[in-house]
Protein backbone atom coordinates (compact mmCIF):
# COMPACT_ATOMS: atom_id res chain seq x y z
CA UNK A 1 0.00 0.00 0.00
CA UNK A 2 2.87 2.53 0.94
CA UNK A 3 4.01 1.96 -2.71
CA UNK A 4 0.23 3.08 -4.55
CA UNK A 5 0.61 5.70 -2.02
CA UNK A 6 3.52 7.45 -3.89
CA UNK A 7 2.60 6.33 -7.55
CA UNK A 8 1.62 9.28 -9.88
CA UNK A 9 -1.46 7.32 -11.35
CA UNK A 10 -2.81 6.74 -8.02
CA UNK A 11 -1.98 10.37 -6.82
CA UNK A 12 -3.30 11.82 -9.85
CA UNK A 13 -6.96 9.98 -9.73
CA UNK A 14 -8.26 9.48 -6.51
CA UNK A 15 -8.56 11.16 -3.32
CA UNK A 16 -5.02 10.67 -2.12
CA UNK A 17 -3.34 14.00 -1.33
CA UNK A 18 -0.08 14.85 -3.28
CA UNK A 19 2.67 14.10 -2.30
CA UNK A 20 0.96 12.00 0.62
CA UNK A 21 1.78 13.38 3.94
CA UNK A 22 3.50 11.64 6.88
CA UNK A 23 1.22 9.06 8.51
CA UNK A 24 -1.49 9.23 5.67
CA UNK A 25 -1.39 5.76 4.97
CA UNK A 26 -1.40 4.70 8.72
CA UNK A 27 -4.65 7.35 9.29
CA UNK A 28 -6.27 6.17 5.96
CA UNK A 29 -5.89 2.34 7.56
CA UNK A 30 -7.28 3.35 11.02
CA UNK A 31 -10.21 5.26 8.90
CA UNK A 32 -10.98 1.95 7.07
CA UNK A 33 -10.78 -0.06 10.13
CA UNK A 34 -13.21 2.15 12.06
CA UNK A 35 -15.27 1.90 8.97
CA UNK A 36 -15.49 -1.87 9.25
CA UNK A 37 -16.63 -1.70 13.16
CA UNK A 38 -19.28 1.21 12.04
CA UNK A 39 -20.44 -0.98 8.69
CA UNK A 40 -19.89 2.16 6.29
CA UNK A 41 -16.48 0.99 4.95
CA UNK A 42 -15.08 -1.74 3.46
CA UNK A 43 -11.18 -2.23 2.29
CA UNK A 44 -9.93 -5.38 0.70
CA UNK A 45 -6.38 -6.40 -0.51
CA UNK A 46 -6.62 -8.29 -3.66
CA UNK A 47 -3.92 -10.82 -4.40
CA UNK A 48 -3.20 -12.88 -7.19
CA UNK A 49 -2.95 -16.97 -6.77
CA UNK A 50 0.84 -16.64 -5.99
CA UNK A 51 0.15 -14.08 -3.27
CA UNK A 52 1.42 -11.07 -5.35
CA UNK A 53 -0.53 -7.98 -4.10
CA UNK A 54 -2.26 -7.12 -7.42
CA UNK A 55 -4.19 -3.85 -5.42
CA UNK A 56 -7.74 -2.83 -3.58
CA UNK A 57 -10.94 -2.51 -3.50
CA UNK A 58 -13.00 -0.68 -1.87
CA UNK A 59 -16.94 0.33 -0.36
CA UNK A 60 -15.73 3.83 -0.19
CA UNK A 61 -19.18 4.92 1.59
CA UNK A 62 -21.77 2.27 2.51
CA UNK A 63 -25.05 3.60 3.35
CA UNK A 64 -26.89 0.88 4.77
CA UNK A 65 -30.07 2.79 5.50
CA UNK A 66 -31.26 4.02 2.04
CA UNK A 67 -28.94 0.55 0.01
CA UNK A 68 -26.73 2.83 -2.25
CA UNK A 69 -22.46 2.18 -1.61
CA UNK A 70 -20.38 4.17 -3.55
CA UNK A 71 -17.10 2.04 -4.47
CA UNK A 72 -13.71 2.53 -5.60
CA UNK A 73 -10.77 0.25 -6.49
CA UNK A 74 -7.03 0.53 -7.21
CA UNK A 75 -4.81 -1.50 -9.30
CA UNK A 76 -0.92 -1.58 -8.30
CA UNK A 77 1.18 -0.11 -11.16
CA UNK A 78 3.39 -3.51 -12.20
CA UNK A 79 -0.13 -5.00 -12.98
CA UNK A 80 -2.07 -2.41 -15.31
CA UNK A 81 -3.32 -2.44 -18.12
CA UNK A 82 -4.32 -6.46 -17.97
CA UNK A 83 -8.13 -6.37 -17.61
CA UNK A 84 -7.69 -6.64 -13.37
CA UNK A 85 -9.29 -3.56 -12.85
CA UNK A 86 -12.28 -4.92 -14.30
CA UNK A 87 -12.19 -8.01 -12.96
CA UNK A 88 -11.84 -6.69 -9.71
CA UNK A 89 -14.89 -4.09 -9.54
CA UNK A 90 -16.69 -6.98 -11.22
CA UNK A 91 -16.13 -9.18 -8.15
CA UNK A 92 -16.36 -6.28 -5.94
CA UNK A 93 -19.77 -5.34 -7.27
CA UNK A 94 -21.27 -9.19 -6.86
CA UNK A 95 -19.74 -8.72 -3.07
CA UNK A 96 -22.02 -5.43 -3.32
CA UNK A 97 -25.11 -6.72 -4.41
CA UNK A 98 -24.88 -9.97 -2.34
CA UNK A 99 -23.48 -9.29 0.65
CA UNK A 100 -24.72 -5.79 1.31
CA UNK A 101 -27.93 -5.65 -0.57
CA UNK A 102 -27.35 -2.22 -2.25
CA UNK A 103 -29.62 -1.27 -4.53
CA UNK A 104 -27.25 1.32 -6.23
CA UNK A 105 -23.52 1.34 -6.72
CA UNK A 106 -21.60 4.26 -7.62
CA UNK A 107 -18.46 5.44 -8.97
CA UNK A 108 -16.84 8.14 -9.53
CA UNK A 109 -14.40 8.15 -12.01
CA UNK A 110 -12.13 11.04 -13.21
CA UNK A 111 -12.79 11.90 -17.06
CA UNK A 112 -9.23 11.37 -17.82
CA UNK A 113 -9.02 8.11 -16.30
CA UNK A 114 -9.97 6.52 -19.34
CA UNK A 115 -8.16 2.67 -17.72
CA UNK A 116 -10.97 3.15 -14.97
CA UNK A 117 -13.49 4.27 -17.37
CA UNK A 118 -13.52 0.99 -19.57
CA UNK A 119 -13.45 -1.45 -16.34
CA UNK A 120 -16.62 0.18 -15.14
CA UNK A 121 -18.38 -0.38 -18.46
CA UNK A 122 -16.70 -3.97 -19.03
CA UNK A 123 -17.95 -4.71 -15.71
CA UNK A 124 -21.19 -3.62 -16.57
CA UNK A 125 -21.98 -0.55 -15.08
CA UNK A 126 -23.85 2.42 -17.14
CA UNK A 127 -22.59 6.19 -17.36
CA UNK A 128 -25.14 8.34 -16.20
CA UNK A 129 -23.03 12.16 -16.81
CA UNK A 130 -20.02 14.12 -15.87
CA UNK A 131 -19.86 16.36 -12.91
CA UNK A 132 -18.10 19.45 -14.08
CA UNK A 133 -15.26 21.18 -12.13
CA UNK A 134 -17.13 18.37 -9.09
CA UNK A 135 -14.00 17.24 -7.54
CA UNK A 136 -11.52 19.59 -6.04
CA UNK A 137 -8.00 18.71 -4.39
CA UNK A 138 -5.06 20.60 -3.16
CA UNK A 139 -6.46 23.56 -4.82
CA UNK A 140 -7.30 21.98 -8.47
CA UNK A 141 -10.16 21.19 -9.71
CA UNK A 142 -11.49 18.33 -12.32
CA UNK A 143 -14.54 16.79 -14.10
CA UNK A 144 -15.93 13.78 -12.47
CA UNK A 145 -18.01 10.27 -14.32
CA UNK A 146 -20.48 9.27 -12.68
CA UNK A 147 -21.01 5.53 -13.17
CA UNK A 148 -23.87 3.65 -11.67
CA UNK A 149 -25.08 0.06 -11.90
CA UNK A 150 -28.66 -1.54 -10.08
CA UNK A 151 -29.43 -5.18 -8.95
CA UNK A 152 -31.99 -4.79 -12.09
CA UNK A 153 -28.95 -3.97 -14.68
CA UNK A 154 -27.89 -6.81 -17.12
CA UNK A 155 -24.79 -8.50 -15.82
CA UNK A 156 -21.69 -7.65 -17.98
CA UNK A 157 -20.65 -9.69 -20.46
CA UNK A 158 -18.00 -12.37 -19.76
Amino acid sequence: MEKLAIDEGVLAFTRFPSPPEPGFIDAWYARYQKGRIEGNKEAFAVLDDADQFLGVALAVDINREEAEVELGYIVAPAVRGRGIAGELLRKLTDWTFAELGAQRITLYIDVANAGSSGAAANAGYQLEGVLRSAYHKQGLRSDTQVWSRLPSDPAPLP
